[in-house]
């Protein structure tokens, strides 16, 4: 029996019936030879964490935009907080986690620069418009290893497809999730972004501790490690009481996590120092598309793959900078250099 075999039977006997088996997996649009040492999932969480596209996460907004201080969180600390609390509850609840932690990590891969500014300008400017959760299927799918894609599994591909809520409702029972691991991977999303935005925000300022509501406070705790625990044994704890039928959270944690995300969107996401920056990223990637719709050479000599829709193209690569990548290229294309009489090299 070799190594993968192994590992498969191994989840037969140690997972919950109720948790996605590698060996069950709906399998791969592609078909491939099956790897020795590892299950499909784990060859799905390898491939994702070895493209192109998760290595950009780490220059990517999450709320501050390009921020200096050095404890700040980026898209990429938010995927990986969201795998941590996705894999606890997974664990606890006797799931997949190798599963889990693929579609943790592959669930953000569409996002743009300067984080939710970029999305809304690209919704507005590209006919179809844009959605991120939608954007990181089509990296996996068409964009990544060189216009292959990555050839994912079918349950870790739908987890990123349906992993986004927005202003939504924080239960939503219309959206059908195939694996309890992706719905997992849901709900640990906005935990991860709820603690860890308040943290940034009183890091940075923007709230002070006597500003969170008393009764948040009281429920959630006073600490970024209290408020993770109480969502997570509420999570384990009712989805068993549920005999998971399906993952789900107590009334009142959905209740207090409304209002937890309406104080930050009062309180933070909406401050004027936020939205000031907001409007301002927006307006950069609003002229980054345009200039490079009228000017295909320019685009051309920076990326070179062709999907067969040139205004696609324009998208797909605008949404693949990094923050950084973004102000520089806005810079070199908008902002007059200084002209100088004396010309001469070093």
């Amino acid at each position: 029996m070799i190594i993968r075999e192994k590992l498969e039977s191994n989840e037969l006997i140690v997972l919950s019936k109720h948790a996605a088996f590698s060996s069950h997996s709906h399998g791969r649009v592609k078909k491939e030879k099956k790897c020795p040492f590892r299950t499909e999932y784990q060859r799905d969480r390898d491939r994702i964490l070895h493209s192109k596209s998760f290595r950009r996460l780490k220059d990517k907004t999450q709320v501050f935009l390009a921020p200096y201080g050095d404890h700040f969180r980026t898209r990429l600390t938010h995927v990986l907080e969201v795998a941590q609390i996705a894999r606890t509850i997974s664990k606890s609840l006797g799931l997949n986690e190798d599963l889990t932690e693929a579609i943790s990590l592959g669930h953000d891969l569409g996002h743009t620069p300067f984080g939710h500014a970029g999305e809304q300008a690209l919704d507005i400017i590209h006919p179809g418009g844009f959605k991120h959760y939608m954007h990181s299927l089509r990296i996996v799918e068409k964009l990544e290893n060189e216009g292959k894609g990555l050839n994912l599994t079918i349950e870790v591909k739908d987890g990123i497809s349906k992993h986004s809520k927005g202003k939504g409702p924080i239960v939503n029972k219309k959206i059908k999730i195939m694996t309890l691991e992706g719905q997992v991977v849901r709900y640990s999303d906005i935990f991860a972004y709820f603690t860890h935005d308040l943290d940034d925000a009183l890091r940075a300022s923007l709230i002070k501790k006597r500003d969170i509501p008393v009764k948040l406070v009281k429920f959630f705790g006073s600490t970024h490690s209290e408020r993770i625990s109480k969502v997570v044994s509420d999570t384990v704890g009712e989805t068993v009481k549920n005999s998971y039928k399906s993952i789900i959270i107590s009334k009142n944690l959905e209740k207090n996590l409304g209002e937890m995300r309406d104080f930050l969107f009062k309180n933070v996401y909406q401050q004027e120092k936020i939205i000031v920056n907001f409007e301002k990223a927006k307006q950069i990637l609003m002229d980054l598309y345009k200039f490079f719709l009228a000017n295909e050479l320019k685009l051309r000599e920076l990326y070179k793959f062709e999907s067969g829709s040139y205004r696609d193209d324009c998208r797909d690569f605008i949404a693949g900078m990094t923050d950084d990548f973004a102000l520089e290229i806005h810079k070199m294309i908008f902002t007059p250099k200084k002209w100088s009489f004396v010309d001469f090299k070093i």
